[in-house]
C-alpha cells in the first residue's frame, strides 16, 4: 500500500520523505489555509521534494471553472494531480482531464455508487472519507471493502485512496482490505511505529544494560 501524506506542511513532508515513507501528497483548501502560504508556492515546493503524485484541489464548483483552475494548477509541476469533487460537474471535468492524460483525484466520496461513477469517468484516484463516516456511526472501512470488490469485479484501474484517516488502525484496516493508497496526517503515519510493549521492552533492556557497566563505544 502506498503512503500519501495529507498535509501542506513542507517540514513534516520532508521528514517522512527522507525516511522513504512518502509515495505522494494530498492537499486541500483547509490544509492550504493551515499552512498560511500561497497555494502555488507551497504546492511547487512539495512537488519539487516528492517524486510521486501531489494533489492540488480545484475550488470552482462548475465545469468551466474547474477546467480553468485545473489548467492553471497543472502548470505547477508534472506530478500534479488535479483534485475534483464528486459532483456531476466534477465527474465531467474528470473525464475530460483524464482523457488528455492528466491525473485526477476525485474526492469527498461517501458511497460505493459514487466510487463506481468515478471509475467510469476514468479517475486516477478515488478518495473515500472513512473518518467522516465513522463520525456518523457508519463503518468507513466497509465502504473501502465494497469499492475494492466492485473495482476488482470489473477490472477498473482507478486506485482506491483511503482518506480522512484518523488512526493507525485505519491504516492497518486499509492495508488488510487491499486499498491502493492511504493518505494520512504525518502524526498518524509516525504513530504507526508506537507500541507500549516496544517501550516497555526498551526500558527493561536499558535497565539491564546499565547494570552490566559496559559501553559499546
Amino acid at each position: 500500500m502506498k503512503f500519501f501524506v495529507d498535509t501542506a506542511d513542507v517540514d513534516a513532508i520532508r521528514e517522512l520523505n527522507d525516511l522513504g515513507m512518502v509515495d505522494g501528497v494530498t492537499t486541500n483548501p483547509s490544509l492550504i489555509l493551515k499552512s498560511g502560504r500561497d497555494i502555488k508556492e507551497v504546492t511547487k515546493e512539495i512537488c519539487d521534494m516528492v517524486s510521486g503524485p501531489v494533489s492540488a484541489e480545484c475550488v470552482a464548483l462548475d465545469y468551466d471553472g474547474m477546467m480553468s483552475e485545473a489548467a492553471e494548477l497543472a502548470k505547477i509541476a508534472d506530478n500534479i494531480t488535479i483534485k475534483l469533487p464528486l459532483t456531476w460537474d466534477g465527474l465531467k471535468a474528470c473525464k475530460e482531464l483524464t482523457s488528455n492524460g492528466t491525473m485526477v483525484n476525485v474526492t469527498l466520496c461517501f458511497s460505493a455508487n459514487q466510487a463506481l461513477l468515478a471509475a467510469k469517468a476514468g479517475a486516477t484516484f478515488i478518495s473515500p472519507f472513512v473518518g467522516r463516516l465513522d463520525d456518523l456511526n457508519v463503518d468507513g472501512m466497509e465502504l473501502i471493502s465494497d469499492i475494492r470488490t466492485i473495482y476488482d469485479n470489473y477490472g477498473f484501474e482507478t486506485q482506491i485512496l483511503v482518506a480522512s484517516i484518523r488512526t493507525a488502525n485505519h491504516m492497518k484496516d486499509a492495508a488488510l482490505i487491499g486499498a491502493d493508497v492511504a493518505t494520512a496526517p504525518p502524526g498518524v503515519i509516525k504513530g504507526m511505529a508506537k507500541h507500549i510493549l516496544t517501550d516497555k521492552g526498551l526500558e527493561q533492556f536499558m535497565a539491564d544494560w546499565e547494570k552490566t557497566g559496559q559501553k559499546i563505544v
